[in-house]
């Protein structure tokens, strides 16, 4: 996608900043019509900034920005609402989410409705959703978003809509092959399971624990080994409370 040399006023959010030179900050943004993005924010790091408290994360922006190649140059950026308040452990969520589209989007690669769904699943952070299931729904809709979608109602073998009694052996790149009862294994699910994560509902522990084994495994084949730090910092978190 051709990006033009300057676009006004596009919903954004920054994913993730970092110093560069004297005052400046290079930040990746995920905006609605151009995706993820490189900008350089200069003086963004003086005492005076005209951006002063608005460069950060999970907060909605309005933002123009000018110029082509790997960096822009930031030009306005405005808030549009209330920052989105995810506090603990739904706040490491939130940089889960950020680390996932900086590791699978390419810049200018615009995916609307992901970023719509980005949105939603902050706002359900926020609003004290079950964190489990609103990380899982986004990865699905991730992986289906960048072309590595999963098929979850039918199986790999003869096409046909999966049984919820029906034990299947997850292949990934394939979907669900059909195996027997007493089968066991990381991928071995019940079609029950395979269709909760298809649909994003899931009634019980067990659904959501499956999600997680299935698409952690996804995910991991399709980073090609790139670990997660937002994953890693999780772990030690709830192994410390």
């Amino acid at each position: 996608m051709t990006m033009p040399s300057h676009v006004d006023m596009q919903p954004a959010f920054i994913l993730h900043a970092r110093a560069w030179r004297e005052s400046s900050q290079i930040l990746e943004v995920f905006c609605r019509d151009h995706g993820r993005i490189g900008v350089v924010a200069r003086g963004a790091r003086r005492a005076r900034s005209r951006w002063a408290g608005h460069l950060r994360a999970f907060l909605p922006l309005s933002m123009s920005w000018s110029g082509r190649g790997g960096l822009c140059t930031l030009r306005s950026a405005e808030p549009t609402a209330r920052s989105l308040e995810v506090t603990g452990m739904r706040l490491m969520a939130g940089f889960y989410l950020n680390e996932l589209i900086m590791k699978f989007l390419e810049r200018g690669d615009a995916h609307p409705e992901l970023f719509a769904w980005y949105v939603q699943t902050l706002e359900q952070l926020a609003q004290d959703h079950d964190t489990e299931a609103v990380l899982r729904r986004f990865e699905v809709t991730l992986l289906r978003e960048v072309g590595y979608g999963l098929n979850l109602t039918h199986d790999a073998v003869d096409h046909q809509p999966l049984d919820p009694e029906q034990t299947y052996q997850f292949v990934i790149e394939q979907g669900a092959v059909p195996v027997g009862a007493g089968q066991s294994g990381q991928l071995v699910f019940s079609g029950a399971d395979i269709l909760a994560i298809g649909s994003g509902v899931y009634s019980d522990q067990r659904k959501l624990h499956s999600a997680k084994r299935l698409l952690r495994v996804v995910l991991d084949h399709y980073l090609g080994g790139r670990p997660l730090k937002t994953r890693q910092v999780l772990a030690s978190m709830r192994r410390c409370v």
